[in-house]
């Protein structure tokens, strides 16, 4: 029994969800999703709720229960995402480090000798900011996709703190060398 899969997914009044086979399709202000589910899970509409079940209510498969859960979930963030959209902050911090976005293109400057160029995917749009770097989006997994690619690039180290890492992250930061004293 998932806990996850038997809430139901409340479905605001300007978006527009159709479910057509194993395929659901969300429209929203913001754009439209669509995502292909699992054989073993049905999905029901009843006015402005959606009811996600398993086609076999009395298994006891964890793998079915997990798709339960999974489902519901994929279905509100598609909802959440052509209604409000998502957005990924991250924060970037060393001597040197530049962040510019030109058309499409993320650049990159992180200390290496030569600068790193990320395309960013259709449907997701980055801003920068004096030391910050703002991935945003309607899909949920490519924003969070797009931001570890881009953390990636540089993580962040832990005897400065340089580097790029998402905005409220705490990085443990060790101690270093202590200078030898003079006996």
């Amino acid at each position: 029994m998932s806990k996850i899969g038997k809430k139901l997914i409340k479905v605001p009044g300007e978006v527009d969800v159709k479910i057509s086979g194993d395929s659901v399709v969300v429209k929203g202000p913001k754009g439209e999703l669509s995502r292909i589910i699992s054989s073993q899970v049905v999905v029901t509409i009843n006015g402005d709720k959606i009811a996600v079940s398993l086609k076999t209510p009395d298994s006891k498969d964890k793998k079915s229960s997990a798709l339960w859960g999974l489902t519901k979930v994929l279905i509100d963030n598609m909802i959440k995402g052509v209604s409000d959209g998502f957005e990924r902050v991250l924060e970037f911090e060393g001597v040197g480090y530049k962040a510019n976005v030109k058309g499409d293109i993320l650049e990159l400057s992180l200390g290496y000798s030569h600068p790193i160029f990320i395309k960013t995917p259709p449907g997701i749009f980055i801003k920068t900011e004096k030391s910050t770097i703002k991935v945003s989006g309607i899909d949920k997994e490519l924003v969070g996709h797009v931001a570890a690619e881009i953390k990636s690039k540089r993580l962040p180290e832990p005897y400065k703190g340089s580097g790029i890492r998402y905005a409220g992250e705490v990085i443990r930061r060790k101690a270093g060398k202590k200078a030898a004293t003079a006996a």
